[in-house]
């Protein structure tokens, strides 16, 4: 069976950047099982998959605009120190933070004295990623699956909805 939208698939893959640092790999765990079209992966890598069956492996490189977007240097904001009162705020801490166009994650990249220098960029924005993906299994979604909008386990959906 062929990838497409509504198929199940699950897949190995390690994912790096250009210069070969890995960001991630599921080689030693659990492959990854999702419903295919369902916007659960990358834009990019979802493009890749599509018409590969159980059996493929390939390789791929997602630059930014079908990944995680672009860097915005206008997302990098200095804010009071005081808005983390009684917090021991560090380099690398993430937040949950309300803005003009709603709730956002940022990461803290600096701490100075009177404020804090918060990033609402993607971690990975502005990186192209560089995929090794083994593709394990392609099956049919079940009714279920696709009403619920993920995998179920061999026993079904294990939790209310």
């Amino acid at each position: 069976m062929k990838i497409e939208p509504n198929t199940v698939v699950t897949m190995h893959y390690t994912v790096s950047t250009d210069e070969g640092v890995e960001i991630d790999s599921s080689r030693n765990a659990e492959p990854m099982t999702f419903i295919h079209g369902q916007n659960f992966l990358i834009k990019g890598l979802e493009e890749e998959l599509e018409g590969k069956a159980a059996g493929d492996t390939f390789e791929t490189k997602v630059e930014p605009e079908k990944a995680y977007g672009e860097r915005h240097d206008q997302l990098m904001q200095a804010v009071p120190k005081s808005m983390f009162e009684g917090m021991d705020v560090e380099v690398g801490m993430q937040f949950r933070a309300t803005t003009d166009a709603g709730d956002q994650s940022v990461t803290v990249v600096d701490v100075a004295d009177d404020e804090v220098v918060v990033d609402g960029n993607h971690p990975l924005a502005g990186i192209t990623l560089n995929f090794d993906v083994e593709v394990v299994d392609v099956r049919e979604a079940t009714a279920e699956e696709l009403e619920h909008g993920h995998v179920h386990g061999e026993g079904g959906c294990d939790h209310d909805h």
